[in-house]
């Protein structure tokens, strides 16, 4: 069995795993054993992931942006990104799959252009030399949003899939 899914299948999960925050994907092993929702975790390095039928690690070759590409070219309709990648959530909200920061945050088509702005002005603020800080540390309420976040994408998916 291959690791990306096949052409009609059910709903999953695909995670732009290079940086996305351990307890991140804590919560979603934890979903992955739970509601048995198959869940790609696409890295350019090797991720410690349990071994569940469920739980399915691609590693794709160092390069810009190869977790996205791969992923923005598997995701279909019905699945779910996580991923911090404002230009991978617009793209695969073009494609008509949801896609959420890890700090639970829901990206949406009325939302996603306002992002892309900021984004490309915070990075011409970084390259003229002014800086702007980081995030700020993820924390207990940002492990709580995600988690109901996607518990939320579970529910509706899963909601669906016992109707077909």
């Amino acid at each position: 069995m291959s690791d990306t899914p096949a052409e009609k299948r059910a709903p999953c999960i695909w995670v732009d795993a290079d940086a996305t925050p351990k307890p991140v994907r804590e919560i979603l092993c934890k979903a992955a054993l739970r509601t048995h929702v198959h869940m790609y975790f696409v890295a350019n390095h090797a991720l410690p992931l349990p071994t569940l039928e469920w739980i399915h690690s691609i590693q794709v070759a160092a390069g810009f942006d190869a977790a996205d590409h791969h992923i923005a070219q598997n995701c279909q309709p019905g699945d779910l990104v996580i991923t911090q990648d404002i230009p991978l959530a617009s793209e695969v909200i073009d494609k008509k799959v949801e896609a959420i920061h890890p700090r639970g945050e829901p990206y949406s088509p009325q939302t996603i252009r306002q992002k892309l702005n900021m984004r490309d002005f915070m990075e011409t603020l970084r390259s003229s030399g002014i800086q702007s800080g980081g995030p700020a540390a993820f924390d207990q309420k940002d492990r709580q949003t995600f988690a109901n976040t996607l518990d939320r994408w579970l529910a509706r998916s899963l909601a669906a899939r016992s109707k077909q």
